[in-house]
């Protein structure tokens, strides 16, 4: 069956959004503006990082005290790329978005990559995360760089 154009047009609204928040996750995490970041999830959003260092932590409230002591330990500086975003209806979707973060841990230049498994919804008229899974290819120390993480397990040829 053949869309409307009101109707594709109305998909082309949410997709933008939908960019708009990783972006702009990104933008308050460079400000340090915990309480902005923190107002792009829904009420009952959560994040979980799957190496353990950031424990699922759900609810704005959570989300906050999580969030100020993350940033203070780690001070990153994350660019986000290549945002698929999948409309699985009117007021919800699910995407994945790749991230770099270069930052500072106990003074050492560290480098990452990784990406975000995300659910959103739309509250109000407005798209927000309801779930940010992030899942880490590598987060090492600048100087040692990421081979050996990445190659931890693999047999060398």
């Amino acid at each position: 069956m053949k869309k409307s154009t009101a109707t594709l047009v109305q998909e082309m609204l949410d997709r933008e959004a939908i960019r708009d928040l990783p972006i702009l996750y990104c933008h308050y995490v460079w400000q340090n503006d915990v309480k902005a970041m923190v107002n792009l999830f829904t009420e009952d959003g959560s994040i979980g990082i799957d190496d353990g260092t950031i424990p699922n932590t759900k609810g704005r409230k959570n989300l906050i005290k999580m969030y100020e002591k993350a940033l203070g330990d780690l001070a990153p500086r994350p660019f986000i790329h290549n945002h698929v975003v999948n409309l699985d209806g009117p007021d919800q979707a699910s995407g994945t978005c790749y991230v770099e973060i270069r930052g500072i841990t106990d003074g050492e230049s560290i480098i990452g990559a990784g990406y975000y498994n995300d659910e959103y919804r739309k509250v109000d008229g407005d798209w927000k995360f309801l779930s940010r899974d992030v899942k880490m290819y590598y987060m090492v120390p600048l100087e040692k760089g990421w081979a050996e993480k990445v190659l931890k397990g693999k047999k060398k040829k």
